[in-house]
């Protein structure tokens, strides 16, 4: 079943109580202090961020923060939360207009992280681009944080749909879209499957509706990686030819290779500029980044130690 979504602020829920405005650096001295004992779970957002030109080092910087929360949180689905992050920065740097300055914005682009096993991956890249903070960031996976494993919608900014359970981002990606266009707003909404997600059928009854709705504001980006929980992706079901599959039922569709920002964010504008729905095929490395961890599907589930942090810090950053 194809789930319509509606736009925040246009259900008479105010997105500003959902999703505070982004305050500047300092201290904590706005609103009542946190209790003693618990998270603060809005502190103040600072910007922590690599040179804003360098899109590849801001990628490195979120892929071993990745590392370092997943270590510190005992959080199992690294590699798969590692192997979109290319995606999530020419997205969020590059080709949506969402940010913390327009977040609570209803007429902002939205971003819908459908394969929510990687939720990891979308936080590093709200800390990195100071949608949230840094600080709430290093709260992920802790006891009373806004940042479990699994995304909670409006739990914090950037996060807009529940998706642990795959198969529905598109369909709601596909409402949200659709209450857009009607409400004249021009914002996008960009969807990020994964690959074995599109074994689900709910998928593929969202495809055939979009163009059938001429949803030029819609976009898909599956990331294909090659597996699944526990085998080659093309070993459990016939993806083959994925890009062909999506421009059968109607998609403009593109591949591309999946960890170079600069093609990624072209072929999302492209999408974006035509007369439909788009659809970019990723090609990418589960674990991308860091040398024993690439295409190592045991990463899905491996927790990194200590050695693996600092080995990892040192092919990321360069520093021991």
């Amino acid at each position: 079943m194809v789930t319509f979504g509606i736009l925040p602020g246009q259900n008479g829920i105010d997105d500003r109580r959902r999703y505070p405005s982004p305050g500047g650096r300092g201290t904590k001295g706005e609103g009542d202090p946190a209790s003693p004992g618990r998270i603060d779970k809005h502190p103040q957002r600072t910007k922590a961020l690599p040179d804003v030109n360098d899109l590849d080092a801001i990628s490195r910087q979120i892929t071993f923060k990745l590392i370092e929360l997943s270590h510190r949180a005992r959080a199992p689905h690294l590699a798969p939360s590692m192997s979109i992050v290319d995606a999530l920065v020419a997205l969020y740097w590059e080709v949506l207009n969402v940010g913390p300055e327009n977040i609570a914005d209803p007429a902002r682009d939205r971003f819908i992280l459908s394969k929510g096993h990687a939720a990891l991956g979308l936080y590093g890249a709200l800390g990195v681009r100071g949608i949230i903070s840094m600080e709430q960031l290093a709260t992920f996976g802790q006891p009373g944080s806004d940042l479990p494993e699994q995304p909670a919608p409006g739990a914090v900014p950037g996060v807009e749909w529940a998706t642990g359970s795959l198969g529905h981002g598109l369909g709601v990606g596909l409402g949200m879209a659709l209450a857009a266009k009607r409400a004249g707003s021009g914002s996008k909404v960009a969807v990020l499957m994964g690959d074995g997600e599109c074994n689900e059928g709910s998928v593929w009854e969202a495809a055939m509706l979009a163009p059938q709705l001429g949803l030029s504001n819609l976009l898909a980006l599956i990331d294909f990686n090659k597996w699944q929980a526990t085998a080659r992706s093309r070993e459990v079901m016939q993806l083959d030819p994925l890009a062909d599959k999506w421009r059968a039922f109607g998609w403009r569709a593109e591949e591309v290779d999946g960890h170079d920002i600069g093609s990624i964010a072209a072929a999302a504008k492209r999408c974006y500029a035509g007369d439909g729905p788009g659809a970019i095929v990723l090609n990418t490395i589960k674990g991308k980044g860091v040398s024993f961890m690439e295409d190592d599907n045991n990463w899905h589930y491996i927790v990194p130690n200590e050695e693996h942090v600092s080995r990892a810090r040192e092919e990321l950053l360069g520093t021991p």
